[in-house]
């Protein structure tokens, strides 16, 4: 069995789609998906990217990918990156895939003089929460995401300064 990790491409755009599907009936959040296909490959593989994206390869066919970008610490001074996405199918897990592609971004991060790799984790996933801890992650449980969309990220827009 051979491991391979590598950048996606344009080409790769409908597998890459089929794996945010994946994740998300994985997560339960199928009926959170919305995204259109010809718009994510803009934002992915267009003139401005707003992320990248991995694809891990077991004896050369697809079996996983990782969506990342970069986001910045002020208390360090550094970039950082952030794992968006991580998914494995399941007939590979337990290949060691998984871990590979988080070694890779870890490289990345180190090549690219990042201070950290950080990604979220839904709570009751306590399969990946321990494959996580096994690889020197740790639960940044002191902190709470926050987040604002829809009609309530519009309103805020709303009462921006321009």
């Amino acid at each position: 069995m051979t491991l391979s990790i590598r950048p996606a491409t344009s080409a790769d755009l409908p597998l890459i789609a089929q794996f945010i599907r994946d994740l998300a009936d994985y997560e339960k959040l199928a009926h959170e998906v919305r995204f259109d296909e010809a718009k994510l490959g803009e934002r992915l593989f267009g003139p401005r990217p707003y992320a990248e994206v991995v694809i891990g390869e077991i004896d050369g066919a697809p079996q996983g990918f990782a969506l990342f970008f970069h986001n910045f610490s002020t208390f360090e001074g550094k970039p950082g990156i952030y794992l968006e996405d991580l998914f494995v199918r399941p007939e590979a897990r337990g290949s060691g895939l998984g871990k590979a592609l988080l070694a890779y971004l870890a490289g990345l991060c180190v090549d690219r003089d990042c201070a950290r790799l950080e990604w979220s984790v839904l709570d009751w996933n306590t399969p990946s929460i321990g494959f996580y801890r096994s690889l020197g992650a740790k639960l940044m449980d002191e902190w709470t995401v926050m987040r604002v969309d829809g009609d309530a990220l519009a309103a805020l827009a709303g009462g921006a300064v321009r």
